[in-house]
């Protein structure tokens, strides 16, 4: 069988297209494949609204950290001065809460949702995320959050090297 592959990657485009882009929507421009300080620096300076933190499901290149191990720096580098968002990785409800507290203000899920798609149609969807929701009001009861305003980084227990 031929190999197959994906529509080539336009690799011309650069961050001073986004004026260009702004030109043409009055939309909310929202970045998403941010995995470095440095790039999420450079998204701040072009004054974008939001990030999503994102190696595009680690399928377009071997080797590239996992979103949620990119997000903590990516927080710190944004300094609070736009949205980040992530995607990639999230299959419990424990991984939104770990999300949250690392500093993303919302997850993206792909993978779960196509899996209660394929396996029960749009009730399969419905399980789900009731599933998810479940596991993260847990996992918030077992962390003493009664909100989501008290989930914070205290919450994450980071090795040491």
């Amino acid at each position: 069988m031929p190999y197959l592959q994906m529509s080539p990657i336009d690799s011309s485009f650069c961050w001073e297209d986004l004026s260009w882009f702004r030109t043409i929507t009055q939309l909310p421009i929202i970045l998403k494949g941010i995995l470095t300080k440095e790039d999420a620096e450079l998204a701040v300076k072009h004054n974008v609204q939001g990030i999503i933190v994102s190696n595009h499901g680690g399928r377009q290149l071997d080797d590239v950290p996992a979103s949620v191990d990119a997000l903590p720096e990516v927080v710190a580098a944004v300094k609070g001065k736009l949205e980040v968002y992530l995607d990639g990785g999230v299959r419990t409800g424990n991984d939104v809460l770990k999300a949250l507290a690392l500093g993303a203000k919302c997850v993206f899920l792909g993978r779960p949702v196509l899996w209660g798609l394929a396996c029960k149609g749009e009730h399969g969807v419905g399980e789900v995320l009731n599933i998810l929701k479940d596991e993260f009001h847990t996992s918030m009861a077992l962390t003493g959050c009664r909100s989501v305003a008290e989930i914070n980084q205290d919450l994450i227990q980071f090795s040491r090297l």
